[in-house]
């Protein structure tokens, strides 16, 4: 069986902003709505997402998923002590946070792959400079004996170049039977999940290190600039994978297509163009400068003229524009 934490309770108090971090849009849905959908992906059974500023917005949102209230907010190991509804659960339980939506289905099945014979796995990223990322420190076997928070490091252990990319595939049963091990003797008083290894480690269990491929798809958001970064890698991802099915986007950098939109074959998008939503976009299709279109079909040789097409659908061969308006209404 496969379970999921998502970490969600903090306000992101760097957003500048009333809205909850993790509630910020990219493209055509909040951040977290991207993990929730990569879990989904890789056969996640049970999700359970940690709230607290303002935790009856997220809850809504997510109905299909199971809560946990997180108030005072006191660490990340505080965050999964939270979870006791989990403890009884089989299998591994993935741990992440709520602010990386970049994650990809793929990399969770190699975390999940992974801890297969081990009691953790944590995603690491070698970086040029560790910054103020947790430290991965190893013994001589390769395994990870515990991870040192830069605020706690020494001046050697802050040389190490593999850092936290703060995403965890625990064997549930031990995450649960050891949870309540956590100390918050640190310089935040916090209760760190980070602790674990070390806790695991000196137990005899093994834990893993998996380096993840492409370190963009862990960047975190903490302001608008790096919610920028993510909006704009994301977009490059999905314009990408359609170009090289043979879509032509004739300026990527100013296209902007949702990620369950669905394009057929030899369409042709001119720049400023957003389509977002369930959309169809059929055979044959021209989508010209300016036009937006959300949750609508376009058919077969239709053209889109600088226009907004919503929820309704477009017949093969109809031209629609220039600057029109059209929708479910």
């Amino acid at each position: 069986m496969r379970n999921a934490i998502i970490m969600a309770a903090g306000k992101g108090t760097r957003m500048k902003s009333t809205l909850s971090k993790v509630m910020h849009p990219i493209i055509d849905r909040p951040m977290i709505g991207y993990i929730i959908d990569a879990l989904k992906a890789v056969h996640v059974e049970r999700i359970m997402i940690v709230v607290g500023y303002q935790a009856q917005t997220i809850m809504e949102a997510y109905p299909e998923c199971e809560f946990a209230l997180q108030e005072p907010q006191l660490g990340t190991g505080h965050a999964i002590m939270q979870c006791k509804a989990l403890s009884d659960a089989d299998g591994d339980t993935l741990i992440i946070n709520g602010d990386g939506p970049c994650i990809q289905p793929e990399t969770l099945e190699r975390l999940f792959e992974a801890n297969k014979d081990a009691s953790l796995t944590l995603l690491t990223s070698v970086l040029d400079q560790g910054a103020h990322y947790g430290r991965i420190i190893r013994n001589e076997q390769g395994n990870v004996v515990s991870i040192v928070e830069a605020k706690d490091c020494t001046p050697e252990q802050l040389e190490v170049k593999e850092i936290n990319a703060g995403m965890y595939c625990f064997n549930n049963k031990d995450l649960f039977d050891h949870i309540d091990s956590l100390q918050c003797e640190n310089a935040q008083h916090e209760y760190y999940l980070t602790d674990m290894v070390k806790i695991l480690s000196n137990l005899g269990k093994k834990v893993n290190g998996l380096v993840i491929e492409d370190r963009d798809e862990v960047m975190g958001i903490n302001d608008c600039i790096e919610l920028y970064h993510a909006y704009a890698w994301m977009r490059d991802k999905i314009n990408t994978g359609w170009m090289k099915q043979g879509v032509q986007i004739v300026d990527p950098n100013r296209t902007v297509i949702g990620k369950d939109v669905q394009i057929g074959h030899d369409v042709l998008i001119y720049p400023n163009v957003e389509i977002l939503g369930k959309t169809v976009i059929e055979d044959h299709v021209t989508i010209l400068p300016g036009s937006f279109i959300e949750d609508a079909v376009i058919g077969q040789g239709a053209v889109i003229d600088s226009s907004k097409v919503v929820g309704t659908n477009v017949k093969s061969q109809e031209k629609v524009g220039p600057m029109t308006f059209i929708h479910s209404g």
